[in-house]
Formats: structure tokens, sequence, C-alpha cells
């Protein structure tokens, strides 16, 4: 009995109760606002063109595009200072997203695209991971972070901590740390260093009088609705609501602790809510750096290697819709596994990418 439109929620009247889109209006009865989150560049809004983030398939699509061209447009540079530019890849944070980026990106030159080239030897890429923090994985334990890094350290990335970026172009990054500042020359950077709540969270502050905390959250009652707006729910990366203390965690499993609590008030309907109050349970964290590595919090219990990346894979199939989506997708990834092999390696876009490149090279050719 469920209706879907495509559209983009662009305004809100809370007291006629209408969601307003780009084309149409939609009345409701019970809004739940549940938009997530956004990549966040600390004001610098023009770094975001040289650095994609990993929060929609368009910009893993582009991400995916931006390596492997890198590869190629490596394999046919001469200039060997040109060369090691396109071979130097850098993700700027060092949290799960970063951990894993950066570990792809290690088997991806070691193991994928070992055999693809004849000028240039993928494994000799160059892989930096960027982070202010004293280790990797900052929210993680230090034993599992230590482990974390060493897997890394065998996938050829090379994690920085204690170093921040101070600017970011189409040539590489700027790096301020302990030792003073530094150029990295890179043609690919990857942000994985912050995210800021959904631009909703404005209009409801405009429209129904909500509340922000610093990083554009919505602070919400103990149910998840917006005070003064009983019939307005706001869940997952969006919703500010502490428990014991500290703000809960803008991870995958508070958005849907709190759509299957929200989903309980809803049905219950004009019943009064009385104590309803959402709590979260930790079912704790997970990572995955590369083939059978992985760390792995669960409660006080403390994984690593291949024991985690086992409960990784687990979880990630228990989540998909329908046995046959998990059977399919198991058979997949035990073919990728013995294999080696990744399937999605098209380059799409690369006209583009291809007319800079002959841009660049007839620019030198004039030099000359």
């Amino acid at each position: 009995n469920a209706r879907v439109l495509l559209g983009e929620a662009v305004d809100l009247d809370a007291d006629r109760r209408v969601l307003k889109t780009e084309e149409f209006e939609i009345p409701y009865d019970v809004l739940v606002v549940a938009t997530g989150s956004r990549n966040f560049y600390f004001g610098k809004s023009d770094w975001e063109q040289h650095a994609p983030g990993l929060k929609t398939i368009e910009e893993a699509t582009q991400i995916r595009q931006r390596i492997l061209f890198a590869f190629e447009a490596a394999e046919r540079e001469t200039d060997p200072v040109k060369r090691a530019e396109w071979l130097t890849f850098v993700v700027v944070g060092a949290g799960p997203t970063g951990v894993e980026l950066a570990g792809a990106l290690g088997e991806i030159a070691h193991d994928t695209l070992r055999h693809d080239f004849r000028s240039i030897r993928p494994e000799e890429a160059r892989i930096l991971l960027l982070d202010g923090s004293d280790h990797v994985l900052p929210s993680y334990p230090q034993d599992l972070a230590g482990k974390a890094e060493k897997s890394l350290l065998r996938l050829g990335v090379r994690p920085r901590t204690h170093v921040r970026v101070t600017s970011i172009d189409d040539r590489g990054v700027d790096l301020k740390g302990p030792n003073g500042t530094q150029r990295i020359n890179s043609r690919t950077v990857i942000w994985a260093a912050g995210v800021r709540a959904s631009p909703f969270g404005e209009i409801l502050e405009k429209r129904a009088g909500a509340k922000l905390e610093k990083s554009g959250r919505v602070y919400v009652q103990p149910d998840c609705s917006l005070p003064g707006h009983p019939e307005i729910f706001v869940i997952g990366d969006l919703a500010y609501l502490e428990q014991d203390g500290h703000p809960l965690p803008g991870v995958a499993q508070v958005a849907m602790q709190q759509g299957s609590f929200v989903a309980k008030v809803i049905a219950k309907g004009d019943q009064p809510r009385g104590n309803a109050r959402f709590h979260y349970f930790d079912k704790g964290q997970l990572a995955v750096i590369g083939r059978a590595a992985a760390v792995a919090e669960i409660g006080k219990l403390h994984l690593s290697g291949l024991l985690a990346w086992c409960v990784w894979l687990f979880v990630h199939l228990m989540y998909l819709v329908e046995f046959s989506n998990r059977i399919l997708v198991f058979i997949h990834w035990g073919f990728l596994y013995l294999t080696f092999n990744r399937g999605a390696r098209l380059i799409t876009g690369s006209d583009r990418l291809l007319q800079e490149v002959r841009a660049e090279e007839t620019e030198s050719v004039t030099r000359v």
C-alpha cells in the first residue's frame, strides 16, 4: 500500500501539513524526514570539484571513473614526474569510509590491475591516507586501529596522521602538520573527512521552528518528533538526540532502529504516546580494509582479520532484501574472492577527461 514518487522536497508548510516539491504538493497527516547527510568541506566549497566524496551512487561512479582513468593516463604519459602525479592517490579522512576506500584502492592496484598495463606497474601506485587524529579509525579502540593500520600497510597504503589539509586543487593537496607545510602532487583526491546534515534541516528550522545544532542536525524529542509538531518525525543522520549524555552517532544502525521505532509509534494512531522514548541498542561497529582484513568491535569483544571480515560479510548479506538476493550476492562475492577480479571496470565520462589531458599535452608542447 506504499506509493513511491520521484521528486525533490524543496519546502514545507507545517501549518497546512503540506510537503512541497518542485512540481507538486503532497498533503500529509504524518511526515517522517530521513534525508540523511551530505559531504561537508568545512566552508571550502571549491574543494568539492577536485575531491568528490562518497555519499551517492553518482559520486561512487565518479570516483571509480577517476581511479581507473588515472592508471590509463599514467600508461600514456612519458614524463616521469607527471606519471607519478597520476599514480599518486590521496584519501582525506581516515574514518571507516576513508579506510575502506584506501584499502579498496590498494587491492585494485596490487591485484585487479596488476597485469593490465605495459608501461607502468599499478602496484607501485602511491596511496596516501590523511587524517588530523592520532591514528586511523579515531572512533575505534586503539588496538583495532593499530591492526587496521597494519592491514593498510600490507596493501601499500601509507597512513599519515596529525596532518591537516589546507588546500585542494586539480593538481594535488597542501598539508600542514607538526613538521610544517607540504605539497603533495596528485591527480586523484577523494574526500572522506566530514559530513553535514541535509539542507532540509534548514527548511524545518524556517517553516516549523526546529532548532539546529552546529552541524545542522535537528533537535528532536525522545520519541523522535519535532518539538511543537508531534506529526513530524526526524530520524537518521538529520536527527540530534542524546542518550546517556552523548549524541547518537550518524550511522546506519541508528537510522534503522529509529525507523522501526517511529513506525510503531505511527501505527498506534491517536493513542497517547505517554513515555514513548527511543532507545538505541549499539550492536557494535565494523570496518573492512580489504580481502580477509577487517576490524570489529561488538560490545567488549574485539575481532580482526579473517574472522572480523566474515562477520562483516554475514551482516551485510543479512540486511539484503529477499533470500534470492543474498544467495546471488554470496556467489558473486565468492567468485570475486577466488579470482581477484572486479567486473565493473568501465570508465564513464572519459571523453571529458581525455580532452583535459590532451589540452595539457598541447600546452606542454607549445611551451617547449
